[in-house]
């Protein structure tokens, strides 16, 4: 399959005008979201508390002076926490440091540096991968993503985990094109790896589809199995080494075996309430559920009537229901007891109908997480498709869900004769098992999924650029 003509340097030079109008519209797009549509969310406080503490000396959360978690005492109220992985905190610190404490619309400045790299490294894959011309492509593609630029105005970890995964996607790349057992760039992708898992457990994930696709290309003959294996060890050791500290302090400190982030974000020894949380996953499919009872617990009033019509079998059921909702709502605490109930219903839900539960639930939720618009950080309802209720809502939310479904559109043109993306497997095996992995967790935000959009924005843009050009191509071994 034929290989790159140019380098990313040379297309930039050939195409200076280009590049440097859909710049200047990058940085005009973020700043226009950093200046308009700014958001402290409460997970950024976390992150910052975490930060701030950290430079202190504590990984921790504020707290009163009372033992921490385990029995390990508290230090100057700073209780010592593991529910949030070092990354981002790490990285809250710096900026801290640097910009004052607490400055978060200086991060913000900090995530438009960090996307407007995003968009180079997206457009360097596609020219590794595709055409010079589909670099083009996706570098607009993702200048002016709205998606993209949503984010940078939010202080989450989203910016720096999309960088971290085209980063990632890019080195791959490059080691494979090289063809040798011995590469630097199998090392830059543990890296930008390890990095992305410091920033979020799901971060691993990339690093079992690039396992798998190794495999996969040993099975059919394009690499041999000695190299594979160098690949392989080299990837995952630098991948994971930074977890060895981190899972080292956790056992010293937090008395657990913990080298990632709990799945519920929980303390040790703190209750989960998962029979409730399994009842809400024989149900729950879209963002808009989240927002109106996941997130309402524990502290927030539940109402049966923003549950959708799916959360029931019967008029018993809805009953039963709305009695376990006013015992949460005396206190709104989800007690053990109540919590017990609540996992009695699912499994009585699930017995019923287990297929809907293991196969229709989860296809709907990996649907809705890729056609979902990714507004949940903009002031907007979260009900998009709801005209009647708010018009000018609803019409943001499906124009920027329609860009959304632009993008999958253009994606899938890539599958037409004519169009080659060298190493596009490792592409599907990556949307496979974050789709998969997303769809099983009982809270389906949108954001998670924009990991995958430096692959779905190169595969965009082979679909727009169409069958490859001899111009943009050369043989793979010169």
């Amino acid at each position: 399959m034929p290989a790159p003509a140019y380098s990313l340097w040379s297309s930039i030079a050939r195409h200076r005008r280009f590049y440097l109008a859909f710049f200047a519209a990058a940085i005009a797009l973020r700043v226009f979201f950093v200046l308009k549509f700014a958001l402290i969310a409460p997970d950024s406080l976390v992150y910052g508390d975490i930060a701030k503490n950290w430079l202190h000396g504590v990984y921790g959360l504020s707290g009163a002076h009372t033992p921490g978690p385990a029995g390990t005492p508290a230090i100057s109220g700073i209780e010592p926490t593991d529910i949030r992985m070092p990354g981002y905190p790490a990285f809250l610190a710096l900026c801290f440091t640097l910009f004052g404490s607490e400055h978060y619309h200086a991060v913000m400045f900090v995530n438009i540096a960090i996307d407007l790299l995003t968009c180079f490294l997206i457009a360097d894959l596609a020219i590794q991968t595709v055409s010079e011309r589909a670099a083009r492509i996706s570098f607009a593609l993702a200048a002016t993503c709205v998606m993209f630029a949503n984010y940078v105005a939010t202080p989450l970890t989203e910016p720096l985990a999309i960088c971290a995964a085209a980063a990632v996607l890019t080195f791959k790349v490059r080691a494979l094109s090289e063809g040798t057992e011995r590469n630097g760039w199998w090392v830059m992708c543990g890296v930008a790896l390890g990095f992305g898992i410091l920033l979020r457990p799901d971060g691993g994930i990339l690093l079992a589809a690039l396992l798998l696709y190794l495999g996969w290309r040993v099975l059919r003959g394009n690499m041999t199995l000695r190299a594979a294996i160098n690949a392989a060890v080299t990837v995952t050791l630098v991948a994971l080494a930074p977890l060895v500290p981190w899972t080292i302090r956790n056992w010293r400190t937090m008395h657990e075996l913990q080298p990632l982030a709990p799945v519920y974000a929980n303390s040790p020894g703190e209750f989960v309430p998962r029979g409730f949380i399994r009842w809400q996953k024989t149900w729950i499919v879209d963002y808009a559920s989240v927002e109106d009872i996941w997130f309402h617990v524990p502290g927030d009033e539940l109402s049966a009537a923003a549950l959708p019509s799916r959360a029931f079998d019967s008029p018993q059921e809805r009953r039963e229901v709305e009695r376990l909702f006013a015992a949460y709502n005396r206190d709104k605490v989800m007690a053990p007891e109540l919590d017990r109930q609540f996992a009695a219903l699912a499994a009585r839900r699930i017995h019923a109908y287990p297929l809907r539960y293991y196969i229709e639930l989860p296809l709907l939720r990996a649907f809705d997480l890729w056609v979902r618009p990714h507004t949940e950080m903009l002031p907007l309802d979260s009900h998009w498709w709801q005209f009647d209720q708010d018009l000018h809502d609803a019409i943001y939310g499906t124009a920027v869900g329609v860009l959304g479904w632009f993008y999958v559109a253009a994606a899938l043109l890539a599958l037409r004769p004519g169009v080659h993306v060298r190493h596009a497997g490792v592409f599907v095996v990556f949307f496979v098992l974050r789709s998969a992995f997303l769809a099983s967790m009982p809270n389906p935000e949108q954001r998670y999924m924009l990991e995958c959009f430096p692959a779905l924005l190169v595969l965009a843009a082979a679909g727009l650029a169409g069958p490859s050009r001899r111009t943009d191509a050369r043989p793979e071994h010169a």
